[in-house]
């Protein structure tokens, strides 16, 4: 780390400042849904599965929003809050990654679940509604990605895991509300509607019994 970057902004996790306590209140309103405490479990009982899927999904913000900054330069507010998302996301990949490495955990292939897709099969195929469906999905995936940091960090054993998901709480809470302003700015109508419909889709995915463990993945089959 060099005597310019913040200890926040460090890719080694020993170095992060501890986090002052978030109020998500937001995000458990936010959502229709909490996460149950039998994936919590399966998750702590699979935690290489779930470190490499977080640094799977941090890769995939990224790249995700970097197609987006490519599709829309027309808007000021969506290219620089895509950018600032960018280089945050790419922050959080190298430092899971360092997370592996310092677990002497390989990497492998471990394919998508069915969460995103099962939200993105009903975005609208017309624009601008396309992109605000796709701005209303990264809200959810925001917050609920929010959501099991906290409840992780409650229950993990691993003080320096605990720690680092601590730490991205102040982030991750902050997402899905510049998603959601994001959305609304390319709406010529409230997307009320739209939040609502995709909260009872999220819900489900959630809720529902799922085969596969992910980080967005439902209650444990």
């Amino acid at each position: 780390m060099t005597e310019s970057q913040p200890a926040e902004d460090s890719v080694d996790i020993a170095k992060l400042r501890p986090s002052t306590k978030v109020d998500l209140s937001a995000v458990y309103d936010f959502l229709g849904t909490r996460t149950s405490p039998s994936w919590v479990a399966a998750a702590i009982d699979n935690l290489p599965l779930l470190i490499q899927d977080h640094a799977n999904c941090e890769k995939k913000a990224a790249g995700t929003a970097m197609n987006l900054i490519f599709r829309y330069e027309f808007s000021y507010d969506l290219q620089r809050k895509l950018a600032q998302l960018i280089r945050e996301e790419m922050l959080h990949y190298e430092q899971v990654l360092s997370i592996m490495h310092e677990r002497e955990q390989e990497w492998q292939y471990l394919g998508a679940g069915r969460y995103a897709k099962g939200m993105l099969k009903h975005k609208r195929t017309y624009e601008p509604a396309a992109m605000v469906d796709v701005l209303i999905i990264g809200a959810f995936i925001e917050a609920r990605s929010c959501e099991r940091f906290a409840a992780l960090s409650e229950a993990i054993d691993d003080e320096r895991l605990a720690k680092y998901y601590r730490y991205l709480l102040k982030s991750e809470s902050r997402h899905f509300e510049d998603y959601l302003a994001l959305a609304q700015s390319l709406s010529e109508d409230n997307i009320d509607e739209r939040v609502a419909f995709f909260k009872e889709v999220e819900s489900e995915l959630i809720s529902r019994p799922d085969t596969e463990l992910r980080f967005h993945s439902g209650t444990p089959a």
